[in-house]
């Protein structure tokens, strides 16, 4: 009689965790869903003026204090068995703008000094070669010290499945943040943990080499951009691409060398043409970081007193990360969010990506 107890009760475990929601890989409409309520609470207090309704099994257990340039994130438990980490995106206050136009780019390794007594240390990439965004690197900054022991304290309870989410400049800060996970340099942080990122109507966050590595350790469905194709945010910030941005092996490498055995017309014509060229993309990349970013160093400077000027690099190649989630507009959709030439965020909100994603994917109500 005992043994058939313990087979009866071994059964109704397989049956219980059957039924439990499981992390998966593969892009979930429904989960997305979810996400978008959480992450819509972060607009405001979790209890106001929202325009989504509230998550459903979800309890907001932790929010953060405001930190860096207007940085803030939510700690989320999903049916008592997910971990939903919330970035909040741009607020209207001058320092969070501030932050995504320091666009400078800087090494994806390295520290930032944050004042006298605060130093960051961060790898976002295995290649060297891999450049991020220096404002939203700071707004990592400021807010991976306070995720990461929140993360080991919920391993402790038995929590093994978490998920990024960030809409807009918290889908930027969500790349940086997965990737930074990835390579923490921290004995005690959990490594059997499965984390999956939602990156919604997110700017690029890097360049290509970034971009190679970050859909590298998240390969197999773990992290998705979702993109509505009427939104211009997205394709932020603006992108130059040299030819000292190619690979070290390609066909742009020592051009005056390879036109050698042309005529000598040619090879002036040739080399003035392609040094034409060239050089409007050098010039280019190097006003990119001069404006956004050393001179958007010393607006930085004067929000956050202590902090140092990082090492921009000369390259501004900007390139999106993450499988793409594509939502193009249905029928309708442009009589229902109608662009009245001042509302330059319409397509970028919350109510048309949940309006595209339920005309394209079956989603639970």
């Amino acid at each position: 009689m005992m043994a058939w107890r313990y087979l009866i009760a071994g059964c109704l475990l397989i049956c219980l965790q059957a039924g439990a929601q499981e992390l998966r890989p593969g892009f979930n409409p429904n989960e997305y869903e979810q996400l978008l309520r959480i992450s819509a609470y972060q607009a405001d207090t979790p209890w106001t003026k929202v325009v989504v309704p509230r998550p459903r099994n979800c309890e907001l257990i932790y929010r953060s204090p405001v930190v860096g340039l207007m940085n803030r994130w939510d700690l989320w438990l999903w049916e008592q068995q997910t971990a939903v980490i919330s970035i909040r995106g741009t607020v209207p206050r001058p320092e969070s703008w501030l932050e995504n136009f320091y666009a400078g780019m800087i090494p994806a390794r390295g520290e930032l000094r944050l004042n006298d007594s605060t130093v960051f240390h961060y790898k976002l990439a295995a290649d060297s070669l891999a450049y991020v965004h220096a404002g939203w690197t700071l707004g990592l900054a400021a807010i991976a010290p306070d995720i990461v022991p929140r993360i080991k304290a919920l391993y402790q309870k038995g929590i093994r499945s978490f998920i990024i989410m960030g809409h807009s400049q918290g889908g930027a800060i969500a790349f940086l943040l997965r990737s930074y996970l990835q390579y923490l340099d921290d004995p005690d942080f959990p490594k059997d943990i499965v984390i999956k990122t939602y990156c919604s109507a997110a700017p690029k966050p890097g360049n290509l080499n970034h971009a190679y590595d970050f859909d590298f350790i998240t390969r197999d469905g773990w992290a998705f951009r979702v993109v509505n194709t009427r939104d211009w945010v997205p394709q932020t910030p603006f992108s130059v691409q040299r030819t000292s941005d190619f690979p070290e092996v390609n066909p742009f490498q020592d051009v005056k060398k390879r036109t050698r055995k042309q005529a000598l017309l040619a090879r002036l014509v040739i080399n003035h043409l392609y040094g034409r060229l060239d050089g409007s993309t050098r010039r280019a990349s190097r006003r990119m970081q001069r404006v956004l970013g050393k001179l958007a160093y010393k607006r930085v400077r004067k929000a956050m007193p202590g902090y140092v000027m990082p090492g921009f690099v000369n390259s501004h190649n900007y390139m999106p990360a993450g499988t793409p989630i594509i939502l193009a507009p249905a029928p309708g959709y442009d009589e229902r969010f109608p662009f009245d030439g001042k509302n330059i965020f319409v397509h970028h909100l919350f109510g048309p990506y949940v309006y595209l994603l339920k005309q394209h994917y079956e989603v639970e109500e």
